[in-house]
């Protein structure tokens, strides 16, 4: 007798008014697994999730779990079926300690009283976080006095204490650097060792490809493919995705370069950065990367007038200046998209309109009136330029998907008119799809006279974008590379050891 599937959604069919969110969906997770999903935003990854999780009824279809087959789902039912859901957005109370959120519920007690052991709390707490992360949080600090990838270790603990049968991650590493994902991957890697099935969803197809044994693509609100990704090339998930060939995610390079727009010289911030020049042209995408701490962020924060530098020059356009605010900086026609779209980068609660026109209000107002109508044409100009997939500009940003929120981060320095564009992390969590459209607009920015600065950790991204790329460590410019000649191996062993392969090999020897 052949054992079932721990999970397997068929026929999965869920509309929402006219909007056909899935048409078909299935989905099945073998036991003992790690299981991938993919799929560009709006394919039905979340809705389906969504199923999953008991929050959607579905309007057709079978949900069976370890082969039982259930009508009806909620959510704690879920749980009580041992599924455990890793969202992407950290759903921890946010005055609460993290030994208090991480054993919410069910807090140790004095013996027959109703009293919380707080000694006892706060040491099984620290225990399963060393467990787990081999990391030592403070465990009486409160949930909103920690950073955001430590809110996220702490859930993945908590969902880990329930001993759950099947985990379900939700882009799990977007919010975290790179020893907390190799820490993330380990444990992952050993809960599959240990038996206990995984359901990973994230637009990281090298995190796919690495973790997973197999992969379901969705597209549409319907499966297209279920693949291992260990055997299929990248390129091939990708094509599954978005429905055509990809032979290169980038578009052709046939800009010309002109007069340098920024320049900087001995640029310098006491304990970030030091001694960076660096010339960027009319024209030009140049890259910027490095690990975390390196210098190369907060260099992007001084250009945007969030960082004072503690020395050294900046010269706009052949004049030399100060940013002392992000105001100035505006003021002189620079665009910033920050990392942390959600954070920083758009106000949720304002319309796709009231947020793309938010840093050009002067432009549609006189006598301190605002031309709705002008505003609502140009924004609404952008929007089709940029393939924002919004009901309207007066659609509220918050119910838009992470790509469509970038993009309208992008369109509002295109309202502005900013011809110098800083993009921190621009494609970070964001499908392949939007990735596309957002590589072509940077491009087209470039053509069109605009000067770019892109600093990312993605060095396909770098290579396939840039001209040049700037690699930082411990603070300096250690090599700038034309991208036509280097590789992601190169720019890596720089990175972290300050030094390029050759004279990597040389010290060795």
């Amino acid at each position: 007798m052949s054992v079932p599937p721990a999970l397997a959604l068929r026929d999965i069919k869920k509309s929402f008014g006219g909007v056909q969110a899935l048409d078909g969906a299935t989905l099945v997770v073998e036991r003992g697994s790690v299981h991938g999903l993919v799929g560009q935003n709006g394919a039905g990854k979340s809705t389906l999730i969504k199923v999953l999780a008991g929050i959607h009824a579905p309007d057709s279809g079978t949900i069976e779990i370890d082969g039982v087959a259930h009508a009806h789902l909620s959510p704690h039912r879920v749980e009580q079926l041992g599924i455990h859901m890793i969202h992407q957005d950290r759903l921890l109370p946010p005055t609460l300690t993290v030994a208090e959120a991480l054993f919410l519920g069910q807090e140790p007690r004095w013996r027959a009283t109703p009293f919380v052991d707080r000694a006892r709390l706060n040491r099984e707490a620290r225990q399963a976080l060393k467990r787990t992360f081999d990391i030592d949080l403070p465990v009486t600090a409160l949930i909103n006095e920690i950073s955001s990838a430590e809110q996220q270790l702490v859930q993945i603990t908590r969902a880990l204490l329930n001993r759950p049968k099947l985990l379900v991650f939700d882009e799990p590493t977007t919010a975290l650097v790179r020893r907390e994902a190799d820490l993330l991957f380990a444990v992952i890697e050993r809960l599959r060792a240990d038996g206990l099935t995984v359901l990973y969803i994230s637009h990281y197809l090298n995190e796919i490809s690495r973790l997973c044994d197999r992969v379901t693509v969705l597209r549409n609100g319907a499966e297209v493919a279920t693949v291992d990704p260990r055997t299929t090339p990248t390129a091939g998930v990708v094509a599954l995705m978005i429905d055509r060939k990809v032979n290169d995610l980038f578009p052709p390079r046939n800009r010309q370069l002109s007069a340098p727009l920024l320049v900087t010289e001995a640029l310098t911030r006491e304990g970030d950065f030091s001694d960076v020049s660096l010339t960027l042209r009319r024209g030009e995408i140049l890259g910027v990367t490095g690990l975390v701490g390196s210098g190369a962020k907060t260099l992007a924060s001084a250009l945007f007038g969030l960082a004072k530098p503690t020395g050294g020059q900046i010269l706009l356009r052949g004049e030399r200046i100060k940013l002392g605010s992000p105001v100035a900086a505006v003021a002189r026609r620079i665009g910033f998209v920050p990392e942390d779209r959600r954070a920083h980068g758009v106000s949720l609660d304002l319309t796709v309109r009231e947020n793309a026109s938010l840093s050009s209000l002067g432009r549609f107002s006189r006598w301190g009136f605002l031309n709705v109508s002008q505003e609502r044409t140009t924004v609404g100009g952008f929007v089709d330029r940029l393939g924002i997939r919004t009901p309207s500009t007066e659609t509220l940003v918050r119910s838009l998907s992470g790509g469509n929120q970038q993009k309208v981060v992008l369109s509002k320095w295109l309202v502005q008119g900013s011809d110098l564009i800083i993009l921190d992390e621009p494609t970070v969590g964001v499908d392949v799809g939007a990735k596309v459209d957002i590589y072509r607009e940077i491009t087209a920015l470039a053509e069109q006279g605009a000067a770019v600065l892109l600093v990312s950790s993605d060095l396909l991204e770098l290579i396939g974008l840039s001209d040049r790329i700037l690699v930082f460590y411990r603070g300096k410019i250690v090599a700038d590379l034309p991208s036509a000649e280097t590789d992601q191996d190169r720019l890596l062993n720089l990175a972290t050891t300050g030094k390029d392969m050759d004279e990597a090999r040389v010290a060795a020897a």
